[in-house]
């Protein structure tokens, strides 16, 4: 197991308030990874730093054994944001072609993403046409364009129906197990069952980071609610 994602004594200031203060935090290749917690709670934070467009940043971050944000790690950190980044007024398969280009992906690629993510039905229609689902599922192809080493996908599941919900987490299981690292965040709890690890944030702290059955251990709990629930209760305490 190799880490690829590194965090050390990283302290995140916004303005006048510090969202994180000596945060360490190591991510593993080949790893499913909930990023789960509360609106606010410092996700994207996270995210934003792993993919370098997070702003007041002090300690050390290291990604792929470079810096985050730098050139040579354009197409090996793919980033998927809550708010679809796309092309309202041109198709779907021209947003996917549009990114292929730029990153110097084969053509072929379009044609791949658009079956793992189940829009070759829309391929055709204008991105602004689309429900925000479909829009969600646009931005995740995007990230899989390039057939990047480590995706930090934000909330990419919110919005679809169950069965669709399910396959794209079969997908992100399948991208883990050819040795991908997924970031995965999302404030449904239940999501924690389907992943690796699990990292619980509140209030700008990890409270935990650790397999589902080691929390749900410590924690004496039965569901990763309950867990989450008995953790920020302790360091309220």
């Amino acid at each position: 197991m190799t880490t690829v994602v590194n965090f050390e004594n990283v302290s995140i200031q916004r303005g006048r308030n510090k969202i994180f203060d000596g945060l360490n935090l190591n991510l593993d290749s080949g790893k499913l990874i909930g990023l789960l917690g509360p609106s606010g709670a410092g996700k994207s934070t996270i995210m934003r730093a792993i993919v370098g467009v997070q702003s007041g940043i002090k300690g050390s971050i290291g990604v792929l054994g470079g810096n985050p944000g730098t050139g040579e790690l354009l197409k090996r950190v793919a980033y998927s944001t809550q708010s679809s980044s796309i092309f309202d007024d041109i198709s779907v398969k021209d947003n996917l072609a549009f990114t292929a280009k730029i990153l110097g992906a084969p053509k072929s690629s379009v044609t791949t993403v658009l079956s793992q993510v189940q829009l070759n039905d829309v391929a055709k229609r204008k991105a602004g046409s689309l429900s925000g689902g479909q829009r969600n599922r646009v931005s995740l192809a995007m990230a899989l364009i390039g057939n990047p080493d480590v995706l930090v996908l934000d909330e990419p599941t919110v919005g679809l129906d169950p069965v669709l919900r399910a396959d794209l987490w079969s997908l992100f299981r399948e991208l883990a197990n050819q040795g991908k690292t997924l970031l995965i965040s999302s404030h449904v709890m239940d999501e924690a069952e389907r992943c690796d690890e699990i990292i619980f944030v509140r209030e700008g702290k990890v409270i935990a980071h650790d397999s589902l059955p080691n929390v749900l251990s410590q924690t004496n709990s039965t569901s990763a609610e309950d867990a989450f629930l008995t953790l920020a209760r302790r360091t309220n305490v």
